[in-house]
């Protein structure tokens, strides 16, 4: 998994609350391989129209939020459906952190096991955050999890928290079994001195 440390990116605003993950991809595409990626089934039926071209007015196709790394959505964003392909189809598009007010419980949990960053923070500074997006389109964020801070367009510092537990993984790159597998050394001892006392168990 790949470590999250400082992230700057173009940020870009997403107003409406409860985005569901069918929204985020489409169930049609989840028969697909990851490994050509998933980032061009992103939004897929908002970016583009039945012939596949473009639709203008999405978010997304306007110049100055095209290829944005970090979102900033209403509430409840990634509902519906437990599907972790909505997390790769944005990790897989650039996007390394969304910034909300509230997630559903199962896309959240899936973005910590795939390196993408979920901020949580009460909904009048989310509405402030995409103000400053908007009135400043293209402009880049900074979201630092060493720091666990967010500097907005305009320069100003936003502090949030984070399971201390997952930041660690984030911050090395780990996902639950890499955690694990940082023990090795102790569990081999632990199984040596275990079977060296149960010798009755071989």
């Amino acid at each position: 998994m790949e470590a999250f440390t400082t992230f700057t990116a173009r940020a870009v605003p997403f107003d409406q609350s409860n985005i569901d993950t069918d929204q985020i991809i489409p169930a049609r595409f989840l028969k697909f391989s990851r490994k050509d990626g998933y980032g061009n089934f992103l939004f897929y039926d908002l970016r583009f129209d039945e012939s596949g071209a473009e639709r203008r007015d999405f978010i997304l196709n306007r110049p100055e939020y095209r290829g944005a790394g970090i979102v900033v959505a209403g509430s409840n964003f990634a509902c519906g459906s437990s599907r972790e392909g909505a997390v790769y189809a944005l990790f897989d598009y650039g996007v390394r952190a969304v910034i909300a007010p509230s997630f559903s419980d199962i896309f959240h949990a899936n973005c910590f096991k795939n390196g993408l960053l979920p901020v949580r923070l009460p909904e009048e500074q989310v509405a402030a955050l995409r103000q400053a997006v908007k009135e400043r389109p293209g402009a880049a964020m900074t979201v630092d999890l060493r720091s666990c801070t967010i500097t907005d367009p305009t320069g100003a510092r936003i502090s949030f928290s984070i399971d201390p537990f997952w930041r660690e993984a984030l911050l090395q790159g780990l996902d639950e079994i890499g955690l694990t597998m940082t023990y090795r050394d102790k569990i081999n001892e632990f199984e040596r001195q275990y079977h060296g006392e149960m010798v009755w168990l071989a």
